[in-house]
């Protein structure tokens, strides 16, 4: 069995882990932590594609470095976080359920509502680093309308399986799904 796929982003070259899901599912890991050169590179990479927006937000949390990369390379020096608990500084907390391919079981996102209210009438990129079922992305956009935001868009580095074929996100290159034996997923 392949242990490795070799991914080319953003003019940089990784290999990702492929790591099983299931009995007959593997996907290869991206994790943007610690690698300062990617990041970088994938937020410029990802401005040069983003839409007119006036706030990016993030889901907690391997999306924090890429928004905060993004937000400081576009001149900007603010962006949001849905936080996957309720921290004892938020008031007023905003929630929503999301299932993720990567987490076991149901979790929530949450921002306070200074936050909701900073979105308020504002046009809001959603900001990711992969997205596969795109579970995490509906929940960020459900926060966004609630607090009364503006979708303006959803991006994120990659696309996994079945998003590649959504015409609603912009991503910089499509990742596989594979099988038992690490071969890709046709």
């Amino acid at each position: 069995m392949k242990e490795y796929y070799e991914l080319n982003v953003a003019g940089l070259k990784r290999s990702l882990p492929l790591c099983p899901i299931n009995e007959d599912l593997y996907i290869a890991a991206f994790v943007l932590f610690g690698d300062v050169e990617l990041t970088v590179a994938c937020a410029r990479e990802l401005l040069k594609k983003a839409p007119e927006h006036d706030v990016m937000i993030t889901a907690e949390s391997k999306g924090i470095p890429l928004v905060y990369e993004m937000t400081k390379l576009a001149g900007r020096n603010k962006y949001l976080l849905a936080r996957k608990s309720a921290k004892l500084y938020m008031r007023d907390v905003v929630s929503v359920d999301v299932k993720s391919i990567t987490t076991a079981k149901l979790q929530n996102l949450y921002i306070d509502r200074e936050d909701a209210e900073y979105m308020k009438g504002k046009r809001v990129l959603i900001v990711d680093d992969v997205i596969s079922t795109g579970e995490s992305v509906r929940a960020v956009e459900k926060l966004v309308q609630e607090s009364g935001g503006i979708v303006a868009g959803r991006m994120a580095i990659l696309a996994e399986g079945d998003a590649t074929k959504r015409d609603d996100i912009i991503y910089l290159e499509s990742l596989p799904l594979f099988d038992r034996n690490g071969d890709p997923i046709k």
